[in-house]
């Protein structure tokens, strides 16, 4: 996290995604509360948005917004960067609720009640059909 909610008045939150090769970074999923805007720094980011589907590199800019189902991988067989801006603020805090609830085994019930407290909801049927389409989870040369 690079700025807090508490820390912007509530207007927004920054967070950088580092993104490892050919990696699902978010399956598909939609927010209630908040706007995510996506600014890639590095590498080439996959993204899809409602029925869009399409790669950014540096220096591009992504809309997501609160509303319309998305998700975002590495495309390439290199580290990929993103910042993501998130307005107003707050849902950064997910983030740091969800990491104790992924190791060491996957507490689902927790993790259910985090995007419940966010307004989230995740398609985690999307996992095996986003990985498939774009060659995820396969190691840099294929």
């Amino acid at each position: 996290m690079l700025v807090r909610s508490e820390d912007a008045g509530g207007r927004f939150g920054l967070v950088e995604h580092p993104i490892a090769p050919r990696a699902l970074a978010g399956p598909m999923h939609v927010h209630e509360h908040e706007d995510e805007y996506s600014y890639v720094l590095e590498g080439e980011v996959g993204f899809q948005v409602g029925d869009d589907v399409f790669t950014a590199g540096p220096g591009q800019l992504v809309a997501k917004p609160r509303g319309i189902w998305h998700g975002f991988w590495n495309a390439g067989d290199a580290p990929a960067r993103v910042l993501e801006v998130i307005s107003p603020g707050g849902f950064e805090n997910y983030f740091a609720e969800l990491a104790p609830l992924l190791k060491p085994e996957r507490d689902i019930e927790g993790i259910a009640r985090v995007q419940k407290k966010y307004g989230l909801q995740m398609d985690f049927s999307s996992i095996e059909r986003l990985s498939r389409e774009h060659g995820l989870g396969s190691p840099p040369g294929r």
